[in-house]
């Protein structure tokens, strides 16, 4: 089993009429995810939500750590969440026990 640490699993999920590449979040970014996601829920600023879904995207798409606050504010929120919840769900953090 030492040979896959480290190992990336990777699919592409469609994105604004587009595919992008999303890839299985390790158990520190998990964890990372769920730190960001309390302290989203306990925050008052009105831009918490939208920063979590930002650094949700940033960690698991392919390419995108490098998108810009203003390049996020270009997309539509809500391929933002689906595509947050794709990556949720991918990684095994929606429904319990859905990994896939």
């Amino acid at each position: 089993m030492k040979h896959l640490v480290g190992k990336t699993l990777t699919k592409k999920v469609s994105f604004m009429g587009d595919e992008v590449e999303i890839r299985k979040m390790s158990v520190s970014e998990v964890m990372k995810i769920q730190e960001l996601t309390k302290s989203a829920t306990k925050s008052k600023s009105d831009n918490a939500q939208v920063n979590l879904l930002q650094e949700v995207i940033k960690i698991a798409v392919i390419d995108a750590n490098d998108l810009s606050p203003d390049d996020f504010n270009t997309f539509p929120l809500g391929e933002l969440n689906d595509l947050s919840n794709l990556i949720l769900e991918y990684s095994g953090l929606t429904g319990g026990n859905e990994g896939n």
